[in-house]
């Protein structure tokens, strides 16, 4: 099983590779984090999913609206900001995409959440979504390796 948190992009967190779109998929996430006013770190379901699988499972089943924070969709009741807020969606599962060459280039998210572009591609399977997360509490967790655990939180 895969234990998998904050913004790292596959080609960091596998292989130790920083590519061009590695902040794209950062940036992927944040957005993602936005929209549905949660953490992705500490995002967790009944389905133990993370943040970057919810969103692809309600994707999939047609069901995104149910991603989006309450405090965006109450307030953001026409058409117009209904798209935006759909196109904002489309354009961070685009930049999670596993493979960076999948992911676009940061120009090209400015340019599509400007809507100086039309058409979205349709985005595959993010990075970070088939297997379960390991959902662990560090202040719970005994260790009985004599390793140390130490929970770092962001600014």
């Amino acid at each position: 099983m895969l234990n998998y948190s904050g913004y790292m992009s596959p080609e960091y967190a596998m292989r130790w590779q920083f590519s061009e779109k590695s902040d794209v998929f950062s940036y992927g996430v944040l957005l993602l984090e936005i929209i549905s006013g949660r953490r992705n770190i500490s995002f967790y379901n009944k389905d133990d999913l993370g943040l970057l699988g919810y969103a692809w499972k309600l994707w999939n089943e047609s069901n995104i609206w149910n991603l989006v924070d309450k405090a965006i969709s109450e307030s953001e009741s026409d058409s117009k900001n209904e798209k935006e807020i759909w196109r904002c969606i489309n354009v961070s599962l685009l930049c999670v995409q596993e493979y960076a060459n999948d992911r676009p280039t940061m120009s090209t998210v400015v340019s599509m959440l400007n809507s100086e572009i039309s058409d979205l591609n349709t985005p595959k399977q993010p990075a970070f979504t088939q297997a379960p997360l390991i959902i662990q509490d560090v202040k719970n967790t005994d260790s009985i390796n004599d390793v140390t655990l130490t929970k770092v939180n962001g600014r």
